[in-house]
């Protein structure tokens, strides 16, 4: 009996044993680090870390900064940008992909092939599409240049290059890579309806609009839900797309609030403030979140 009891307990404990050292690493190098720049956001730390607390004077700095001290990459721009960004990015997304979804749920022929070619933009990483997009939008290469070679000459599409219009070549190559794993979700969600519910509706002469618009997008509230987290969350974090496809964009004209960190941080000696910008960030991505989870928790509490 002694034998066994030891033996029970060592198998209950195993598992433990097994994730302690990934879940230690995850508390020290997530969430510690997230206190140590909440930390330092409170600072007057430069290129290095400095200790000594000097309230929310970065916050203040991050805040004061317009157009005409520090342009045109300032934070301002970074907000300004994500919210055009961030718009554009998640509506498009969540339209072309449920529109995508609603094509390949009629069983077309070939959805077997056409579902994985929407899906290989997202297999890419962000560096490849905005190089691949940077190739395709420039001027002096790829679309304008293949169309003034086929005749057409009047056509021009500098965005690429325009410092007004830049955050656009964002929001196009950001829908191209991720409206494929949308439609993913959204052609999940169409299958798990019950047919039932379909044909009753059509007997009681619902037409394929009245069907879609009153029964089957209201069904599919919780992939809707689930797909703007996803999508919210890597619009608010993107950094190497801009990177890769911009480099910033003329005069930091394409920056996020993830560019505006890192140059601050790391480029420019302005620890404190690109902290208390990730801090910031942050706070975006938890009052996203958190509402979430509440709202699933709610539900499972059911």
């Amino acid at each position: 009996m002694p034998t066994r009891s030891i033996r029970g307990r060592l198998q209950e404990a195993l598992p433990k044993l097994v994730l302690a050292p990934s879940f230690a690493a995850v508390v020290v190098f997530v969430y510690g680090f997230i206190l140590w720049t909440i930390y330092l956001s409170f600072t007057n730390s430069k290129t290095f870390p400095n200790y000594t607390l000097t309230g929310a004077r970065a916050y203040q700095r991050l805040w004061t900064w317009t157009f005409e001290t520090d342009p045109p990459s300032s934070w301002y721009t970074s907000i300004t940008n994500l919210g055009i960004f961030g718009v554009l990015y998640i509506g498009l997304c969540l339209a072309l992909g449920l529109l995508l979804a609603i094509l390949l749920d009629q069983k077309i022929r070939g959805e077997g092939v056409l579902r994985p070619i929407y899906l290989y933009p997202m297999a890419l990483s962000f560096i490849v599409t905005g190089v691949a997009w940077k190739w395709f939008l420039d001027p002096g290469l790829g679309l304008e240049q293949t169309l003034h070679q086929w005749g057409w000459t009047s056509f021009h599409f500098d965005w690429i290059k325009n410092k007004d219009r830049v955050i656009y070549t964002v929001v196009i190559a950001g829908v191209w890579q991720a409206s494929g794993f949308v439609m993913a979700m959204f052609l999940a969600g169409l299958r798990g309806i019950d047919g039932e519910i379909m044909k009753a509706a059509q007997i009681d002469g619902a037409t394929p609009w009245q069907l879609y618009r009153r029964i089957v997008i209201p069904m599919l509230r919780p992939v809707f839900l689930s797909a703007f987290i996803v999508l919210a969350h890597m619009a608010i974090k993107s950094y190497d797309l801009v990177v890769a496809l911009t480099s910033g964009g003329p005069g930091g004209s394409a920056w996020l609030p993830s560019n505006f960190m890192y140059e601050y941080t790391f480029k420019r000696n302005e620890m404190a403030v690109g902290s208390a910008s990730a801090v910031i960030m942050l706070m975006t991505i938890t009052a996203i979140i958190v509402p979430y989870l509440y709202s699933e928790l709610k539900e499972k509490g059911r």
